[in-house]
């Protein structure tokens, strides 16, 4: 990407200089050049930081006009701790989640039945439920692809991308799924093949093994072919359309026809002027506590793998104490990246993730099986298209607990972080088309998660079936680093996984911060920075009562809970967005 700024406008599609790139992460956009010289040579007001931080659409589109002004709902105060903050959006989300978090650490341990029966009953009884709005998640990505709105552009027919592809997908990735790829890159491959290898169990009618579908009964290869394809089913095309769609709706209804950049403003081919009332305000709040508690899932994840991390590698106590300190010092340093801000912050810290990442998948490649991840990952692949099918469909299977217990929560999850991921994507995204942001964010993160998947799990799986067990018996936590234990360098590659899950910590709270403040803030992008502060401490207390009161057990119970109204709401969504597409190609002809 040239560094100095290019004397035209530019040309669609092609990314623009980096002071674009530090407007498009700070919100500050400076104003379009004129068609024509100014008549005085005087300089331009400088931009109000939250009444217009969005750029206008370049080209022709379809604007919404409203009556609404960004912030006029706002409460607003610029003392030595400013603020300014949506009414009711921020009251009522930040009092919801204080209440929570205080009633949890008021009552620790007691609460886990109750979690667990929250858990428990969503991902039985709604089940089937979760995986169709899946089902319609992917296949809305896939029509838009291969349909004439796909030619349409975020930002307008002349926008040009904010961000090279390199910058672009370090930040979806980091902020999409990092600390749970770290979690589960090892332990849910080889639980589904060992729980598949050991085939269907039945007690009193009723099977109460996780196999995935029918299992494959002492036949290795065939279990190791249905692991992974369960493990990719949940880390695929699933997960990233629901991504998509969100961001995909936010950035078409923000750059495109001038709303701000909030989950209400997609609802406006459905509710028109309602969406500035409650029907926007609910929707709103819902988004805050869904992006609160899917956060806090996986902060909790990740302080209990570099935890068990430190345990492992230095012999720290892995005590309920120092979980708590660990994530008391990493929300620290979440805090002190909000205060550099996006551009130093989120951003390096995203790319320095990727590179780690990157540096630690070449290494188990190079010394792990090489042959077998290589050729694992097409039969993977492949093994992932011809299951595809039968693990998306929730009717006629007695496969209950890997439905419910895996596939049901992971939609959940996936559900509650779209708020987050998405925005964080939109913001990131404008000047791509339909076409090429569906099939970047849809594809090329899916095809990354299948590699990261076949080369850690399937290297976990060929050390256990060549008899070492350490792994299998090893906590879930603990899994990952059991495995580096095996191959060379054991202790700078376990150092390395810990400090991506940090870094992964940081980054998704940092970026969380940034959206939850965006929502509470009404659409403002740059609303002051003790907000996102606040929000950084919220999640660091939210994820330090969920461990407290309950273990992971309370951490997958709100990830569900939020995750369930927000999917009714995530379906409305797919219908505005067709419409305000179908709006913009209009415009286009």
């Amino acid at each position: 990407m040239s560094q100095t700024p290019p004397k035209g406008p530019g040309t669609p599609g092609t990314p623009r200089d980096r002071t674009r790139e530090q407007d498009a992460l700070s919100g500050r956009y400076p104003p379009h050049a004129p068609k024509a010289p100014p008549p005085k040579a005087e300089p331009a007001p400088a931009p109000d930081d939250g009444i217009e931080p969005l750029p206008e659409p370049e080209g022709p589109t379809e604007i919404i006009e409203t009556d609404y002004t960004i912030g006029q709902d706002n409460i607003e105060h610029q003392g030595k701790v400013p603020f300014d903050i949506h009414n009711p959006v921020f009251g009522i989300s930040a009092a919801a989640v204080v209440l929570f978090t205080v009633a949890t650490l008021m009552f620790p341990g007691q609460l886990e039945p109750l979690f667990g029966g929250i858990r428990d009953g969503l991902t039985s009884n709604l089940d089937w439920f979760f995986m169709l709005a899946g089902n319609v998640f992917v296949l809305l990505c896939l029509a838009l692809i291969v349909s004439p709105l796909g030619r349409i552009r975020l930002g307008g027919p002349e926008a040009t991308p904010d961000f090279s592809l390199t910058g672009w997908f370090a930040m979806l990735f980091a902020a999409g799924m990092g600390i749970g790829l770290m979690f589960y890159g090892v332990s849910e491959p080889l639980g589904h093949f060992e729980a598949a290898l050991g085939g269907p169990v039945t007690e009193g009618g009723v099977r109460t093994d996780w196999a995935p579908l029918g299992g494959a009964v002492d036949d290795p290869d065939a279990a190791r072919r249905i692991g992974m394809a369960a493990t990719i089913f949940h880390w695929g095309l699933h997960p990233w359309a629901i991504y998509a769609v969100v961001a995909l709706a936010l950035g078409l209804f923000a750059y495109n026809k001038g709303l701000p950049l909030t989950l209400r403003s997609v609802f406006y081919p459905i509710f028109g002027e309602r969406i500035w009332g409650w029907p926007g305000h609910v929707i709103d709040i819902l988004a805050v506590l869904a992006t609160i508690f899917g956060l806090a899932t996986s902060l909790g994840l990740g302080a209990e793998q570099a935890m068990a991390g430190l345990a492992y590698l230095f012999g720290f106590q892995n005590t309920g104490l120092n979980k708590i300190l660990l994530i008391v010092g990493i929300t620290f340093v979440a805090g002190a990246s909000v205060v550099l801000g996006v551009e130093k912050g989120v951003k390096r810290l995203s790319e320095l993730n990727m590179i780690l990442a990157i540096v630690l998948l070449i290494f188990v490649i190079a010394v792990g099986p090489t042959m077998a991840i290589l050729g694992g990952f097409f039969s993977n692949l492949g093994a992932y298209g011809a299951e595809l099918i039968p693990l998306s469909n929730p009717f006629g299977r007695t496969d209950d607990n890997f439905r419910h217990g895996w596939t049901a929560f992971y939609w959940a999850w996936w559900i509650s972080w779209s708020p987050f991921v998405g925005m964080f994507i939109a913001r990131v995204s404008r000047g791509r088309t339909v076409r090429q942001f569906l099939i970047a964010v849809l594809i090329v993160p899916s095809l990354i998660s299948i590699l990261w998947m076949t080369a850690l799990g399937g290297t976990a799986i060929d050390l256990t079936v060549s008899g070492f067990s350490g792994i299998l018996d090893a906590p879930l936590e603990l899994e990952l680093f059991t495995m580096l234990g095996q191959l060379p360098l054991a202790s700078i590659t376990s150092l390395v996984g810990i400090v991506l899950v940090i870094v992964f910590f940081v980054t998704s709270s940092d970026s969380g911060s940034l959206v939850i403040d965006t929502i509470a803030a009404g659409g403002k992008i740059n609303a002051p920075v003790p907000q996102r502060i606040f929000w950084v401490a919220i999640e660091g207390a939210v994820a330090i009562a969920l461990l407290v009161g309950g273990g992971l057990v309370a951490l997958q119970a709100m990830a569900v809970s939020t995750g369930f109204p927000f999917a009714i709401v995530l379906l409305g969504a797919c219908y505005a967005l067709v419409k305000g597409l179908m709006a913009e190609h209009r415009e286009l002809r």
